[in-house]
């Protein structure tokens, strides 16, 4: 597991990314909630380092569609 908490590399990778584009489009954690129909609690979980709750493939594909790009763009361009 990653040093800044409960989540790997990788994991910490794709939240800060949908994080970064949803701030740019900007969009709430709120509206993030509301398209995936989880809560908004999830959510800050899901961009805290420090709980497990993460985005799934379903989640990730949902994502694009309201970030209006691809779930490709979420992840890196090499292996971390």
């Amino acid at each position: 597991m990653a040093d800044e908490g409960l989540k790997s590399k990788i994991e910490l990778f794709i939240v800060n990314k949908v994080r970064e584009i949803r701030l740019e489009k900007g969009i709430t954690q709120e509206n993030i909630a509301f398209h995936l129909g989880i809560s908004v609690g999830f959510i800050g979980q899901i961009e805290s380092s420090k709980f497990r709750a993460k985005y799934n493939a379903n989640h990730l594909n949902e994502l694009a569609k309201l970030l209006d790009c691809s779930p490709r763009d979420f992840w890196p361009e090499e292996a971390l």
